[in-house]
């Protein structure tokens, strides 16, 4: 009776513990650097043909196992062969994420195909539709585990039997994504877009036990996004989330300033800039940022600073993050230079 009982209480466990992580998806501090895990219809949206975007985050050290999130993602855009405007893009989303003792770990591979069609030549305006779709792979590790079993005499040691048994310690299911986005300017030098997206569209399920019908919750977001130019070298960006995930929801934005210190040629990317700026999610952390651009080249830097009702046990430390990142041009006919003023502008 007392073994079924543990596996009762196991089995409980197991599902709420798939319940709990899969509640919320990865997100970054520097979301913006990462726009395919906020919106697939936000790919396209920089000055250049081809970016490329490393992150790496470090989580909740001081109050437990560090939880570790690593991401690398990749967009190329095209010029249509038979359109003078409209093109594109082609790109991966990969993202590994290792949480708790246990080691629960999720690895992401999503291929990303995006429409650009332009609608107003005049203000650069485009509609964007996204989409993403590949394999996921989620595991935990059992001999990190620990069972009352194990204790004898009051003692733990891993080398005492436990009665406890897994069907499964991990399983690959396939996940979709779609999203759509608008960006236009209003006047000169003012950047705009907003954007909507709806995630894992087929609700997938995602208990380890095969026996059980878990399914991992759709994620509603909402875009938007600023860039004004105050004047030849500097610049105000504002970013702003909204999502929705089962009984969870989250406001994200934030605010950047970037100021050139030197411009070559007509575009974004080619420019050395620093970045300073602060981003809070709402009832969780605030994030001060700095990034710096060299040419095709970017490095950003933040800290989450915990606001949450952990701020007693973290002594308000949640974690660094760092994201590297590459942009540039094709050349030659693939180019979207081609499009001359009609391709996006980087916010």
């Amino acid at each position: 009776m007392k073994t079924c009982m543990k596996k009762a209480v196991w089995m409980i466990g197991c599902v709420l513990m798939t319940a709990l992580l899969q509640a919320q998806d990865i997100n970054f501090s520097q979301f913006y650097e990462l726009p395919l895990l906020r919106n697939p219809g936000l790919a396209g949206t920089y000055d250049g043909d081809l970016r490329v975007t490393g992150a790496f985050k470090s989580q909740w050290g001081s109050v437990t196992t560090p939880y570790v999130s690593q991401a690398l993602g990749g967009e190329a855009k095209f010029a249509l062969p038979h359109s003078e405007t409209d093109f594109v893009s082609l790109g991966l989303q990969i993202t590994n994420d290792v949480a708790g003792d246990s080691r629960f770990g999720k690895t992401q591979f999503f291929p990303l195909l995006a429409y650009h069609k332009l609608l107003d030549p005049n203000n650069n305006t485009f509609a964007t539709v996204g989409f993403l779709v590949g394999p996921v792979q989620e595991r935990f590790d059992f001999s990190k585990l620990t069972f009352d079993d194990q204790f004898v005499n009051g003692a733990y040691s891993s080398a005492n039997p436990t009665r406890q048994t897994f069907t499964g310690s991990e399983f690959v299911y396939f996940d979709w994504s779609a999203g759509v986005s608008y960006s236009s300017q209003a006047g000169e030098g003012i950047r705009y877009y907003a954007g909507a997206a709806l995630f894992h569209m087929s609700k997938p399920r995602v208990a380890f036990d095969r026996n059980m019908d878990v399914r991992l919750n759709q994620k509603l977001v909402f875009n938007a996004g600023l860039s004004a130019a105050t004047n030849d070298y500097n610049k105000i960006i504002l970013y702003a989330d909204y999502f929705t995930q089962g009984a969870y929801s989250q406001v994200q934005g934030g605010l950047m300033y970037k100021h050139d210190f030197i411009q070559e040629g007509e575009n974004d990317g080619e420019t050395i800039s620093l970045y300073g700026g602060g981003l809070l999610r709402w009832n969780d952390a605030f994030v001060p940022v700095l990034k710096f651009d060299y040419y095709k080249l970017g490095i950003g830097l933040s800290y989450d600073v915990n606001l949450s009702k952990l701020h007693t046990a973290s002594h308000l430390r949640a974690g660094p993050e760092l994201t590297l990142s590459y942009r540039g041009f094709l050349g030659g006919n693939s180019s979207s230079t081609r499009q001359v003023k009609c391709r996006p502008q980087g916010l």
